[in-house]
């Protein structure tokens, strides 16, 4: 699933093509997403799109006329076709320009969404979200205090959108990794220390996939078609019984909250 680095990614990809630029249209193919397609977006026709931002893991497209929240779920993806591309089987929605230029969205497991937000509203699914990890907002002591007394593995503490949006799978085991702690540990038994480790851990390992351009494993690729070339810097996630980068002992591999962990023994304590 795209992760925030992927979304950014796309966010910055798009973005130059989309702002100051009138919606033509918008081609709905199949409604059929993760939440039914609104017919409200065709509200967006005519108007002018005004800024293309991220929360979380949700690009919102801004006019004057309202928003559309769109969520690439497992498989994604959208591009920008500056020449007429017949839609394939899993070309679900086109937002077409007034210069002709499309920005096209593929999701052959339709797990994603494309949903209209009114003007001067916020959707529902943003309103409990918790700080953006790039931001001043985000800090090693705001985990430390939503912490206390909590008992569940300290991985899924971090992967809680409530707690800090954007930290998924792939970069919960890659931060965890670099401040040394073991992903099982319960929460609560996290020092102070450690949180404000591990809280720059996470926009060092964020910020430096955001520069790569995400991590394509499976499906995910940018605006431009592009790979996301994190996927090279990886140290734990995926390496089960590799050689420890830092110390050279066989990586493990364990379930929490369904999710593949790999750690090392001996660097994460």
């Amino acid at each position: 699933m795209p992760e925030l680095p992927e979304v950014e990614t796309t966010r910055r990809g798009v973005s130059p093509f989309l702002l100051g630029q009138q919606i033509a249209r918008i081609e709905v193919r199949q409604r059929g997403l993760r939440w039914p397609v609104p017919e409200a977006l065709a509200l967006l026709e005519g108007q002018v799109i005004e800024k293309v931002s991220r929360r979380a893991k949700y690009l919102v497209i801004e006019t004057a006329m309202g928003s559309a929240l769109v969520h690439l779920g497992m498989s994604g993806a959208l591009r920008i076709l500056t020449e007429v591309q017949a839609p394939g089987k899993h070309d679900h929605v086109d937002l077409v320009l007034a210069g002709g230029q499309v920005m096209r969205y593929t999701d052959p497991r339709r797990f994603g969404a494309w949903l209209y937000v009114p003007p001067g509203e916020q959707h529902q699914l943003l309103g409990k979200l918790g700080p953006e990890p790039l931001t001043e907002a985000f800090d090693g002591q705001r985990l430390f205090e939503l912490s206390r007394k909590r008992q569940i593995p300290v991985k899924t503490f971090i992967m809680d959108n409530a707690v800090v949006v954007g930290v998924g799978n792939i970069y919960a085991n890659e931060a965890l990794f670099m401040a040394g702690i073991d992903p099982r540990r319960p929460a609560g038994n996290v020092s102070q220390e450690r949180y404000l480790k591990l809280a720059e851990a996470i926009k060092a390992v964020l910020a430096r996939a955001i520069e790569q351009g995400g991590t394509t494993l499976k499906d995910f690729t940018a605006a431009d078609g592009k790979p996301g070339y994190f996927a090279q810097e990886l140290k734990v996630y995926g390496r089960k019984g590799l050689p420890c980068p830092a110390c050279g002992a066989e990586l493990r591999e364990v379930r929490i909250g369904g999710r593949s962990t790999v750690y090392c023994a001996l660097c994460q304590r």
